[in-house]
């Protein structure tokens, strides 16, 4: 299957040689079926939702399988192996976002688990001020009277103001602001160390939801001046179930464990229980080993090739952002007014197509993953959607990453433009709430042939 965009469109697509080399994915050769009976090379344009895993993740996770064994109590060799990576993964964490030297790393499963790991470890009647447009991860665990949610205003100087205001209405006690990094939305970069300082003024904590900002750019827990950043290795390119909290030990060491069981005890009688102080504290069962390794290699391997990272995404989102302005009827989501600093995400509504269909047809007839919906974040995306004049609650986001190419930036552009010109070339209809071809004649891959 051939696309091509005319000529005035977008530059030629051509090789750099001198370009830096980007760290490569799984899945960068995999060819899906349409329902016209081709292939095609999948054009992956879903990073935000979970990224692809890196080829050195695989590579050093395959071998490390034939030393997997039990960590911290086992006596056996391939035990102390175990226990060495998930331990060495503690310093890799810290280097890659630059933590102090007295912060804990404590291993989770993402950055949801994170979060509630954190709101369960508050002081009492800590005030917590959130910014209502966050993903739900960042918005839902924090609960109760000390809770104030903030309407996201127009501009990164508004939206400073708003948390000096929010903090300056708090009760005396413990304060945390709660941020995003990067809106995974619009991907719009929020103005964090502005916020910090503000919230050092208040004498608040900054907890940073940094999972849609660790896989795209740099970042400094020291620059930033935040206390806590949670973030999600299926974000990271090591889709393994690992992620991680890292920050401040004084409120976690006081704290209850997150969950009751081995590891996190220390000692226990009949009459109760001694709990470590450690970050094993809140790391009860049997930790997610290969997960933790895969998430340390994927934070190497984003750290070394960072400045490639930045690159190859920038000028793919500039590309993307180009075309879809010239595309008739859409209409792109975002949070400020101004043109701020982004990660490679957009998301936008075409005027007459419901966001479900686009991306079904994009899928059946084209071989590109995008995402649709309200993408955890409901309320930000209804805002912004009413604000384009769109109906209804639900949008598409195409979001760029390792796995992305101008090929598949090209690819979306075209398809967009004929769907607005002529509509899907086969029939849709509704199947258990999500728009699906029908017939769907694409089959599935081997492994999962009944």
């Amino acid at each position: 299957m051939t696309l091509a965009l005319e000529p005035t469109d977008l530059p030629e697509l051509t090789e750099n040689p001198a370009a830096p080399r980007i760290p490569s994915v799984a899945g960068a050769g995999l060819r899906v079926p349409l329902v016209t009976g081709e292939q095609i090379g999948y054009a992956n344009l879903d990073h935000a939702a979970s990224a692809p895993c890196l080829d050195a993740v695989r590579h050093a996770v395959d071998e490390f399988l034939p030393w997997y064994a039990s960590v911290h109590r086992g006596a056996g060799f391939a035990s102390q192996v175990s226990t060495k990576v998930y331990e060495r993964t503690r310093d890799v964490l810290r280097r890659f976002v630059d933590a102090r030297g007295s912060d804990t790393v404590i291993f989770t499963r993402n950055t949801t688990d994170s979060f509630n790991l954190l709101a369960r470890s508050l002081p009492r009647h800590t005030s917590v001020v959130v910014f209502d447009t966050e993903h739900h991860a960042a918005l839902l665990p924090w609960q109760g009277p000390h809770v104030r949610r903030v309407r996201t205003p127009r501009t990164p100087l508004a939206a400073v103001s708003a948390v000096d205001s929010a903090l300056a209405e708090c009760p005396e006690g413990p304060r945390l602001v709660v941020l995003t990094g990067a809106s995974n939305v619009t991907g719009e970069l929020l103005p964090v160390a502005e916020i910090a300082a503000v919230a050092r003024k208040h004498g608040a904590r900054i907890a940073l939801d940094a999972a849609q900002l660790a896989p795209h750019r740099l970042l400094s827990v020291r620059e930033l001046d935040v206390d806590y950043v949670a973030l999600s290795g299926h974000k990271l390119y090591a889709p393994f179930g690992a992620g991680a909290l890292v920050g401040r030990a004084d409120w976690l060491r006081a704290a209850r464990p997150y969950l009751a069981g081995g590891g996190a005890s220390k000692a226990v009688g009949h009459t109760g229980v001694v709990w470590n102080s450690g970050p094993e504290r809140h790391e009860a069962g049997s930790p997610n080993t290969v997960g933790v390794y895969a998430l340390g290699v994927a934070c190497e391997q984003l750290r070394e090739h960072a400045e490639a990272v930045t690159a190859h995404e920038t000028e793919l989102l500039a590309r993307l952002r180009r075309g879809l302005a010239a595309v008739p009827g859409l209409a792109e989501l975002r949070l400020f007014d101004a043109d701020v600093e982004r990660v490679a995400t957009v998301s936008f509504v075409l005027d007459g197509f419901e966001p479900g269909l686009v991306a079904a047809v994009l899928s059946a007839e084209y071989g590109i993953g995008v995402r649709d919906g309200a993408f955890c974040a409901h309320i930000a995306t209804k805002r912004l959607l009413a604000e384009t004049g769109a109906e209804g609650g639900q949008a598409l986001r195409v979001s760029l990453g390792l796995g992305s190419t101008a090929e598949h930036v090209d690819r979306l552009l075209l398809a967009l433009r004929q769907i607005v010109a002529r509509g899907p070339r086969w029939e849709y209809a509704i199947e258990n709430g999500r728009w699906a071809p029908t017939p769907d004649p694409r089959p599935l891959p081997s492994f999962l042939a009944d």
